[in-house]
């Protein structure tokens, strides 16, 4: 068996970078004098090239991918953020949204507070509203320990929309003009003209046309549209001069014998938050 000879192996690799040197320079100091590259050269040059090419590609592929999971997961954030910010944004829109309507509401109870200076008044806050009853009833966050009681007439925004119904301690259940309960939510009303008033009980509602209705009319005063209606104050269950709202249309009843009134409330019926209940005149007795 042949023994391994290392000083050989040392001989051959100098001589190899004799021959590599000396190729080098040879290379070198024909491209001073010629511009041009020679068939030596162009191999070594391309050869190098490929190596470098072979040599370097993983790390360019591995960096490449590297750079394009970072850059996957900067947008899959930035995405997320900029949806956060989108949630935050339409729940802050929705927010002064309602801040406005409550704002509306509460500048229109104002309003009619400001009206009825003649009379004792209690302002109270909806705090439910059925949805099987929804046309009929709503509670209001005021009762018997702030001094309402019952038949007491209850107003929002410009106008009369009902009565007191139920009082209990601290709330109270109040029955809406658009109640088909016609037992309960008579009012008596005035309508005013240029040639006088008439008088008539205001007792239905036209539910597809969102009109209050006054029949059992009294007197032949032409009533015409854009009359004013107000509560009459006969019969003693509601003080007198609260305002209802216009007259939009008057034709004969079912029997023609008498003419219904169809008004146009001042307010409206299905989007009430605050409310103001007429306790009595002002300066009345106890």
């Amino acid at each position: 068996m042949r023994k391994f000879n290392p000083n050989k192996n040392i001989i051959i690799l100098l001589i190899v970078v004799i021959i590599v040197v000396t190729t080098v320079s040879i290379t070198a100091a024909n491209r001073a004098k010629d511009s041009g590259t020679n068939i030596v050269q162009s191999a070594i040059n391309d050869t190098v090239s490929v190596v470098d090419k072979i040599i370097t590609a993983p790390g360019r592929w591995v960096t490449g991918g590297v750079q394009s999971v970072s850059n996957l997961v900067n947008t899959y954030q930035e995405n997320e953020k900029l949806k956060n910010e989108v949630d935050q944004y339409d729940e802050v829109k929705q927010q002064t949204k309602n801040q406005v309507q409550e704002i509306e509401h509460l500048k229109a109870e104002l309003e009619l507070n400001q009206t009825l200076t003649s009379y004792q008044k209690v302002t109270a806050n909806v705090i439910t509203r059925s949805p099987d009853t929804w046309q009929d009833m709503l509670i209001v966050d005021k009762g018997s320990s702030d001094g309402v009681e019952g038949n007491m007439a209850v107003m929002s925004q410009k106008g009369l929309i009902g009565r007191v119904m139920e009082v209990n301690a601290h709330s109270s259940k109040i029955q809406l003009l658009t109640s088909n309960n016609k037992n309960s939510n008579h009012f008596p009303v005035k309508i005013s003209s240029n040639k006088g008033n008439s008088f008539g009980v205001l007792n239905n509602y036209n539910i597809k046309e969102q009109q209050l209705i006054v029949s059992e009319i009294t007197g032949d005063q032409d009533i015409k549209e854009g009359d004013v209606v107000q509560t009459s104050g006969l019969g003693g269950n509601s003080p007198a001069d609260l305002p209802i709202g216009t007259v939009v249309k008057v034709k004969p009843d079912s029997y023609g014998l008498n003419r219904e009134v169809y008004i146009k409330p001042y307010a409206q019926m299905y989007d009430i938050s605050v409310v103001t209940i007429v306790q009595r005149m002002a300066g009345a007795a106890e």
